[in-house]
């Protein structure tokens, strides 16, 4: 491994330890209600909902973010198998606050489902200023999963990255 590797997977290790450390029990109750808002049928179901035209208001945008989470969810696939990095190890006496849905870490996939599917709300959104409302409750999904112990924080803003990744793409008609 390089040592620019390995400085990074130091430096996600240090930010993920001091996490762990601040752990509160109301803290800790919230997020793990909160981190299901980034399980597959969450981001699946609105998206859904959105090529069917059942919520009015972004009845033209359902295609366009279906097509992104479905990019996003691809090559955060492609990355998590080929790379298989192994889910955090936690200090001793801060378990892992869930069940990790499979046994590898980068990139987070509830991080780049739940932020792929509001980018291209944010995008297209009439809502003005108004529309960033939309981003800080999708980025404690991400916070979630390292607060709850099943990633290092470079797997959620790689996640973080791919979703961005994949609007633009789709944005510009390119996939």
């Amino acid at each position: 491994m390089s040592s620019w590797m390995l400085r990074m997977s130091a430096a996600d290790a240090r930010l993920l330890f001091a996490l762990a450390h601040r752990r509160g029990a109301r803290l800790s109750h919230f997020f793990r209600i909160w981190t299901h808002l980034g399980d597959a049928p969450v981001p699946v179901g609105f998206a859904l909902a959105l090529v069917l035209g059942v919520i009015p208001a972004w009845h033209g945008i359902g295609t366009q973010t279906a097509l992104t989470l479905t990019l996003a969810f691809l090559m955060s696939q492609v990355l998590k198998r080929t790379i298989s990095r192994p889910r955090p190890e936690l200090p001793e006496g801060f378990p892992c606050l869930i069940k990790a849905p499979d046994r590898f870490s980068f990139p987070s996939g509830h991080a780049t489902a739940s932020l792929a599917v509001i980018l291209p709300l944010m995008m297209a959104s009439e809502l003005g200023s108004a529309r960033f409302l939309l981003l800080p409750p999708i980025l404690l999904i991400g916070v979630s999963r390292c607060y709850l112990g099943v990633h290092y924080p470079g797997d959620v803003l790689s996640g973080w990255a791919i979703a961005l990744g994949s609007a633009v793409i789709v944005g510009w008609g390119l996939a």
